[in-house]
C-alpha cells in the first residue's frame, strides 16, 4: 500500500495475498478473520465512531466529502504527492472558514479508489483505528478522516521532507544524499516507533515497514506512516497472529511468507532491510541490477560480518565520509536483525539500545528541498 508522499512511481512489489500457508488452520483463522472484519464496515462516521468506541483516545475530524474538495483545491493535479494501490495522495490546507472551531494547518490527503473493494476499506478503517488510538512523536499524526458514500480518505498532518524512500534514492541531482549522520537519525527513530508498537499496551505489528512508509519531517525525524496492514499482537500464551500474507517483496520475513505467522520479529526483519538500504545505498529490490544482486539481502547478508568487505559496501555517494566503527556496528545489527531464525533476532528496544551509541553529533543541514503549496 505505501504511502509514499513524493511525485514519482512507488517502487513496490505487493506479496501475493493468496500465497499459501503451510499450516491449514492459519488459512482457516485468516478466513474467518477476513468474515468477521467484513461484517464491520462501516459506511458512515457515526459507525466509524461506534467502532472506534473507547479506544478512541485520539479525536479526529470526520470530514465531509466537499470539504475535502476545498482542501485539496478540488483535487488540482499540481497537489499530487504520490500514488499507489489505494490510490492518490494531494497535499491541502485547512483554513479556518472551512469549518467553525478549525485551525490553519497544511495537511497530506490520502484519496482512496472509489471502487471500494472489500480490502481497501479494510486497510482505510485500520489507519483510522489504530492512529485514532496510538499518538508518539515517531509516528505520523492522522488529522480526521472522511466516509461518505463510496468515498474513504484520510488526512494526515503535512510531512514535509516525503519519505526516506525519496530521498535515499532519488534521481542524481534533484536531492543531495543523506548524510551518515542523517541515515543514523532515521534508523533510531523508526526503531523507536516500531518500539513503541511493539510495546503498547495492546501491541501492533506494523507488518509493512519500508522506505516508503518513513516520512521526514523539517529536522529529519522518521514517523511511521501507513498503517493500513497493520495487526493487532499475539496475546496471552499465543506465539503469533495468523494471518493472510501481506507486506512488499524485498522487505517481507521469509517465515512471514511461508506460513503466515505473523510476529513482532516480522517487523525486526523488516527493520533489518532497511538499515540495509540506509548502509549501502541500494533498494530492497533493484531489477536494473545483474541477478545476483537484485535482491539487496541475499547480495548484503554473506558480507554483513566481513569488516573489510562491510566497508566496500557502503553507498558511494557518501564520498567516504563515515565512521568505519559506525558503519561495521551498523552492518552487524543489520545481520541479527536478518537471522533466519527469528527467535534469534532482537527486541526492537534493543535495536534502539544499540543505535543510540552511534548517533552522530555533525550539524543536520536543515535547508534542501521539501514541499511547498501555493494558495494563489
Amino acid at each position: 500500500m505505501g504511502n509514499c508522499w513524493y511525485r514519482g512511481r512507488p517502487s513496490s512489489y505487493r506479496v501475493s495475498s493468496n500465497a499459501k500457508s503451510e499450516s491449514p488452520k492459519a488459512d482457516s483463522a485468516s478466513v474467518k478473520e477476513d468474515r468477521k472484519e467484513g461484517s464491520k464496515l462501516p459506511s458512515n462516521p457515526e459507525e466509524v465512531e461506534d467502532l472506534r468506541g473507547d479506544t478512541a483516545t485520539n479525536p479526529l475530524i470526520a470530514f465531509t466529502f466537499d470539504e475535502i474538495k476545498t482542501i485539496t483545491g478540488n483535487f488540482r493535479q499540481d497537489y499530487v504527492l504520490g500514488g499507489g494501490g489505494f490510490g492518490s495522495v494531494y497535499k491541502g490546507f485547512i483554513t479556518q472558514d472551512l469549518r467553525e472551531g478549525l485551525q490553519s494547518l497544511q495537511v497530506a490527503v490520502k484519496v482512496h479508489d472509489a471502487d471500494n473493494s472489500s480490502q481497501g476499506h479494510r486497510e482505510w478503517l485500520a489507519e483510522v483505528i489504530y492512529l485514532g488510538q496510538l499518538s508518539h512523536p515517531h509516528l505520523v499524526k492522522l488529522i480526521g478522516y472522511c466516509c461518505e458514500d463510496q468515498h474513504r480518505v484520510l488526512i494526515y498532518e503535512f510531512i514535509c521532507r516525503g519519505s526516506v524512500e525519496s530521498n535515499l534514492f532519488s534521481r542524481a541531482g534533484m536531492l543531495l544524499p543523506l548524510l551518515w549522520s542523517v541515515r543514523m537519525k532515521i534508523a533510531l527513530g523508526a526503531a523507536k516507533g516500531l518500539a513503541f508498537l511493539h510495546e503498547a499496551e495492546k501491541p501492533v505489528i506494523f507488518r509493512d515497514f519500508k522506505t516508503s512508509n518513513i516520512l521526514l519531517d523539517q529536522d529529519y525525524n522518521a514517523k511511521l506512516s501507513d498503517f493500513g496492514l497493520a495487526k493487532d499482537g499475539p496475546v496471552g500464551d499465543k506465539s503469533h497472529v495468523s494471518t493472510r500474507v501481506m507486506g512488499t517483496y524485498g522487505y517481507a520475513a521469509p517465515e512471514y511468507i511461508m506460513t503466515g505467522h505473523l510476529t513482532a520479529m516480522s517487523d525486526v526483519y523488516s527493520f533489518g532491510v532497511v538499515l540495509l538500504e540506509l548502509l549501502t545505498g541500494r533498494k530492497s529490490l533493484d531489477r536494473s541490477r545483474p541477478n545476483r544482486e537484485q535482491t539487496l539481502v541475499d547480495w548484503a547478508a554473506p558480507l554483513l560480518t566481513q569488516r573489510k568487505r562491510v566497508l566496500s559496501m557502503v553507498d558511494p555517494r557518501l564520498g567516504g565520509e563515515f565512521p568505519e566503527k559506525a558503519v561495521q556496528k551498523t552492518a552487524m545489527l543489520a545481520h541479527h536483525c536478518l537471522n533466519r531464525n527469528p527467535k534469534a533476532r532482537p527486541l526492537m528496544r534493543d535495536i534502539v539500545d544499540s543505535l543510540e551509541p552511534l548517533q552522530v553529533d555533525d550539524a543536520i543541514p536543515i535547508t534542501g528541498f521539501s514541499f511547498t503549496v501555493s494558495y494563489d
